[in-house]
């Protein structure tokens, strides 16, 4: 079966990060929840908007750290938008297999996301892990190796229990 790529979905979903980052007068409410895994580093962007009140928090771990650090949220964009920047990108349709873990050689991010832009009639949500690659042929080579140890989203859109394109 042919795996789904998603250049679709991450070219909406950049420039929506960045405005959380750069123009959050646009949104109503929003609850985002980014951990991006990359060159064996961790980068969380964590930020939510209720009834009026910002809450954000911006940490990371270099490559063999074993501590944790606040970051400036500058920082934690610019690193989200790198990931999503990438050519190419596979998603997970389910949890991994117990004993299964992503190759750390392959930048990997956990999105949970949902927002209200203003005259917004309604809130969007996503729940997704993405794989991103330098390109389509990158993308189809890992799926390729990884046979059917990762549950790959091979259709779309992904409805499942807890991971889902918008809805």
């Amino acid at each position: 079966m042919p795996l789904a790529l998603y250049a679709d979905l991450i070219s909406d979903l950049r420039p929506l990060i960045a405005d959380l980052g750069v123009h959050p007068e646009r949104f109503q409410t929003w609850d985002a929840r980014l951990e991006l895994v990359a060159a064996g580093g961790l980068v969380v962007l964590k930020t939510k908007r209720a009834k009026g009140v910002v809450d954000s928090l911006f940490w990371g771990r270099a490559p063999k750290a074993t501590e944790n650090k606040q970051l400036p949220e500058a920082t934690a964009f610019a690193a989200i938008d790198r990931f999503l920047a990438l050519g190419a990108h596979l998603a997970l349709a389910d949890a991994l297999p117990d004993g299964v873990v992503l190759d750390e050689a392959f930048p990997h991010c956990a999105v949970k996301l949902s927002y209200r832009k203003k005259g917004a009639p309604k809130s969007l949500s996503l729940s997704m892990i993405f794989i991103g690659f330098n390109d389509e042929t990158d993308a189809m080579a890992y799926a390729d190796r990884a046979g059917g140890s990762l549950p790959l989203t091979t259709t779309r859109p992904l409805k499942g229990e807890k991971l889902h394109e918008w809805r």
